[in-house]
């Protein structure tokens, strides 16, 4: 007997959306069914956005009908971040100020997503309060606290660390509810979809599968284009070849498909020759590259980050940098950049060495200047392996067409402005290079080109990234800041460092619990207690109960003023506030220790 055909939860007729004379969507049909997962691609301003919001409704098309079946529930996250003002955070995720604490905080369902999100610790705060990257989290946690049958979700994994990236394709995968997802997180987007849409020039393509698959078809489809798509066809054959050759691709396709693939990349060498790269780097670097020995890494509030450091990065090296925010690492990048003190220790430069840095904020370019005269300010003309490309050149494989360099920087979108740094970085030749978070608002068909530029590039590379999938594509080797101020090398990569933070989270669990067992034994160590009534039994042991919960809430906002501390390393007036917060969350929680303890002699 064949299985019945799933429901239809969304269908969108001829739908058409236009901004000035750009078409973003022309005449789209398309649909989405129960249990589906579908992850949405395509060029930043391509129309994802759009699409996104026209199937939730916030944004009308201008022609074509879309039809919601009767009674299903959406939850849409968008961008825009919008929050209801003055609310708390608790209001926001979990219901109105009229739903009581007890009504969801036994639900370990809710209590998983306000953990897996990171915004356990900030329930009680206003989100008018809150960051952008808290308010979209706090979004994302409504969203998935919310019993909705189609989610609607817009690049959620920015601003998520690489577990909660991991923690959130798990509970996506584990989940009865539809998904449309827009990202440029490749690993997400292979580890969660189960068909792929591609928005581009005003139609929308779909695809069955995850990134391998998208990857596998539109290799294919180039295959059968024209001369003038070469460069792309090659780029796409080149990302294949890479994801074949690795572990175990994920792929629904037939094995017939997978052979196709196999004779498509026959004659597609590895991505980059190691051997070759490295004895140039080292002709480039001479010995060393950057070395920090013994040095003490702190922030300006004397809160040390890393103790007795000794690293010695090679020439041609090529290191995932991954953490925890506010674990330090962009404060290590500063200590190998020169730019933070790392003394008790020492910073040693090679004579030859040329640091190029990508850092995270956008506040580096001119607004003045247009884009072309901004990469050739740097530099007319570089070498890119064996290969010279003006800067006309670079910009263009970086996405910016031969018009678009004419364009004011001021006039750039977030995306544009990361790949006009990006751009100018490479420009400057440097041996030694130091990228930021450098997938931040960058599409998945740039990407590819920055790493196919990296791939022939020679020198030194450390790079910090939430996105799994670069790391594992461009670096040699994988180091990790856990918080306990050492650096760690993890020969397993990102797995064996999302494997030591689930170890670190349960023995910790389990100090706690021993902690409170020998709290509570304490007192049967000492003199017998008196003898308590039994309404003072059940009143010392609320107590104990209600004193637990105050302390797990000063012990998580105790850790989480230390990463605020972290992060705000460079904002003398901050640091004085969240000191003085922090002085008073410690007496706060001694004082409820203290508490408790009083309350267990009763409860003995």
């Amino acid at each position: 007997m064949a299985p019945p055909n799933p429901v239809a939860l969304i269908n969108a007729d001829r739908i058409s959306k236009s901004y000035g004379v750009k078409p973003l969507l022309d005449e789209v049909s398309l649909g989405v069914h129960e249990s589906q997962r579908i992850g949405v691609v395509g060029l930043n301003g391509g129309g994802k956005t759009t699409l996104l919001e026209i199937l939730g409704g916030i944004t009308e098309p201008d022609s074509g009908r879309v039809s919601h079946a009767g009674g299903i529930r959406v939850a849409t996250v968008t961008q825009r971040g919008e929050l209801p003002a003055g609310a708390t955070v608790a209001e926001v995720v979990v219901g109105g100020p009229d739903v009581a604490v007890h009504e969801w905080a036994g639900d370990p369902r809710i209590r998983g997503i306000l953990t897996g999100i990171g915004v356990d610790e900030l329930l009680d705060a206003r989100v008018d309060e809150l960051s952008g990257g808290q308010r979209r989290r706090v979004g994302l946690a409504a969203a998935l606290v919310s019993d909705a049958d189609l989610l609607l979700l817009d690049e959620p994994t920015n601003h998520l660390d690489v577990e909660g990236v991991q923690w959130l394709a798990e509970h996506l995968v584990s989940r009865r509810s539809a998904l449309v997802v827009v990202t440029h997180d490749r690993w997400f987007l292979d580890t969660v979809a189960t068909r792929t849409w591609e928005v581009h020039s005003g139609v929308v393509d779909d695809y069955e599968g995850g990134y391998n698959d998208w990857i596998f078809a539109r290799a294919e489809r180039s295959r059968l284009a024209d001369a003038a798509e070469e460069r792309r066809r090659n780029l796409a054959r080149k990302e294949l070849a890479w994801l074949r050759r690795g572990p175990p691709a994920r792929t629904s396709k037939p094995r017939y498909r997978i052979e196709a693939a196999e004779r498509l990349i026959a004659d597609v060498p590895p991505p980059r020759d190691t051997v070759t790269l490295s004895a140039f780097a080292k002709r480039r670097l001479g010995r060393v590259a950057v070395e920090l020995e013994d040095a003490r890494i702190a922030t300006p509030a004397s809160d040390v980050l890393l103790d007795d450091l000794t690293w010695r990065l090679a020439p041609g090296e090529r290191i995932g940098l991954v953490g925890v925010n506010g674990s330090g690492k962009t404060t290590l990048l500063r200590a190998l950049a020169g730019e933070v003190d790392v003394s008790p220790g020492r910073r040693i430069e090679g004579t030859t060495v040329q640091i190029g840095w990508l850092r995270q904020e956008l506040d580096d370019l001119d607004e003045n200047q247009r884009v072309l005269d901004a990469v050739e300010a740097v530099a007319t003309r570089i070498m890119v392996g064996d290969k010279e490309l003006s800067a006309s050149q670079l910009a263009e494989r970086l996405g910016f067409s031969p018009a678009r360099q004419r364009t004011p920087i001021a006039d750039l979108s977030g995306g544009e402005r990361r790949r006009l740094q990006m751009t100018c970085v490479l420009m400057s030749e440097p041996n030694v290079l130091l990228l930021d978070e450098p997938t931040n608002d960058l599409d998945i068909d740039t990407l590819q080109q920055v790493e196919d530029l990296l791939d022939s590039w020679a020198g030194t590379l450390v790079v910090i990234s939430h996105d799994r999938y670069l790391i594992e594509r461009i670096c040699d080797s994988t180091w990790a800041l856990f918080g306990d101020g050492r650096l760690t090398n993890l020969p397993g990569g990102i797995e064996q460092y999302l494997q030591r933070r689930r170890d670190i989270a349960g023995s910790r669990q389990k100090t706690g619990s021993a902690v409170g067992q020998s709290a509570a034994a304490a007192p049967t160590s000492a003199t017998p207690a008196p003898t308590v009534s039994a309404a003072e039994h059940r009143e010392a042991r609320k107590a104990m109960n209600r004193l637990e919960r105050q302390i797990d809430q000063l012990a998580a906002r105790e850790e989480r003023l230390h990463v605020e501390l972290a992060e705000a390393a460079t904002d003398p007036d901050q640091l004085v506030v969240l000191n003085t917060e922090l002085r008073q969350v410690v007496a706060d929680k001694e004082t409820a220790e203290a508490a408790w303890l009083e309350a267990a002699e009763k409860v003995e």
